[in-house]
């Protein structure tokens, strides 16, 4: 079935990994847990990895299992406005996506105002034509089949048509799952066994169109 769209993951996928972003945010949300649970920020850890199977965010298993309510204090305490400042322009990125046949989105698990400072300091913003952020899906993103299915829908495609490129095995599984066709883009081989198709640099996935 030939491809009438391509959907992307945002963080460490138009970015990469190397930049630290993500464990940056990774350090923000534990520390924000261990405050908000008065606990150590370990066994914070420890709470989210044992509960967060079955959500696609630590805020929506914040808000499932632990009562919390407070989502723009959470978004504002994980997602600084200086939180994009270690990237910068990358024109090299944005020529590749402008060669792409296929009209680009993005589908994030991330709030619109992470994405938006993402993409200006990448200088790629004006490049896809619709961002589905975590407030758009309502708080329950990927790998849930309505985060999928909601997006689709809003583009007026369908799985089949739709080639997505994600960072992480779970949201992968979940899209093919759908019938769609899915890239786990592996920058530092992190997931040697992932099963599905697999690309180390999102310039790969030109061998994935027609």
């Amino acid at each position: 079935m030939t491809l009438q769209y391509i959907l992307f993951d945002l963080d460490n996928t138009l970015y990469s990994p190397r930049y630290g972003l993500e464990l940056n945010v990774g350090r923000r949300i534990a520390e924000f847990l261990a405050a908000y649970l008065g606990v150590s920020v370990e066994e914070a850890l420890d709470q989210r990895r044992a509960q967060i199977q079955g959500y696609s965010t630590t805020l929506e298993w914040l808000m499932a299992e632990k009562g919390y309510a407070d989502i723009e204090a959470y978004f504002k305490a994980i997602h600084p406005a200086g939180e994009a400042d270690t990237l910068s322009p990358d024109p090299g990125l944005r020529d590749f996506l402008k060669s792409l046949p296929l009209p680009l989105g993005i589908l994030t698990n991330s709030p619109k105002e992470h994405a938006d400072r993402i993409l200006a300091k990448l200088g790629i913003g004006d490049l896809f034509t619709h961002i589905f952020d975590i407030r758009w899906n309502g708080f329950r993103g990927k790998p849930h089949a309505q985060a999928f299915r909601r997006a689709l829908n809003a583009l007026g495609t369908i799985p089949e048509r739709t080639l997505f490129i994600d960072d992480t095995p779970r949201c992968l599984v979940g899209y093919c799952a759908l019938g769609g066709p899915g890239l786990l883009l592996d920058e530092e081989n992190a997931y040697p066994a992932y099963p599905h198709p697999r690309i180390r640099d999102l310039r790969e996935l030109t061998g994935f169109l027609p």
